[in-house]
């Protein structure tokens, strides 16, 4: 499925240099910074299971360090550094969660599927920790891959046990070491992840399900 990025010019100087940190007292020349929108889009499989119960998508917890605007990139295992004049138009936590909720909505699979606190009657819960949304360099003078790593637990509503739990890890490689061809390799990396992600959170749930009714 071919990924498609939105890249969008930031309308208002002054707003963007803002959200890059780079604002400029007095008369001095602004950045222009280019907002970059990855927007997956997961096909669902056909293999997942067809539910009856409902799912809330809590917030996920990541660290600051990376859950920002700017985009991360780690040209070296122990040196975290960003790229100059991009960010992101939504934090990588928001961008994960959109990931799931959209992939589950779409795939037919669930009859409700919202963020926790949205009002629906979840039977089980989705908690997420990012840990990882960064470009890595894998080898020096390589090319970066895109790199998403999530701790997911599954909780049973009911009584707020954990049906299961699995640390997922998605590195995709980027075609050159541009800007925009890293953003389109996390485009990739968030579809491949939420399609994981996806299946494993139905598949489990429905485990779970015929286990407790047996």
């Amino acid at each position: 499925m071919t990924s498609r990025v939105f890249v969008r010019s930031a309308a208002v100087i002054a707003m963007a240099a803002l959200l890059a940190g780079c604002g400029v007292l007095g008369g001095g020349k602004r950045d222009r910074i280019t907002i970059y929108a990855p927007d997956p889009r997961v096909q669902a499989d056909p293999t997942w299971p067809a539910v009856d119960w409902q799912l809330s998508l809590t917030a996920p917890e990541a660290d600051g360090m990376f859950d920002s605007l700017r985009i991360a990139v780690r040209p070296s295992p122990d040196e975290l550094q960003v790229y100059k004049d991009a960010n992101w138009a939504k934090r990588p936590s928001d961008m994960l969660q959109d990931t799931l909720l959209r992939a589950l909505e779409d795939s037919g699979k669930i009859p409700a599927v919202a963020r926790q606190g949205s009002g629906i009657s979840a039977d089980y819960k989705l908690v997420l920790d990012l840990r990882r949304f960064e470009a890595d360099y894998p080898q020096p003078g390589g090319l970066p891959a895109a790199t998403i790593e999530v701790n997911a637990k599954l909780l049973h509503a009911q009584d707020q046990k954990v049906v299961a739990a699995r640390t997922f890890l998605h590195a995709e490689p980027a075609d050159t070491t541009a800007i925009p061809d890293v953003v389109v390799a996390f485009d990739r990396s968030l579809t491949a992840l939420g399609r994981e992600m996806a299946g494993w959170i139905l598949s489990t749930g429905q485990q779970h399900e015929v286990s407790a009714h047996d």
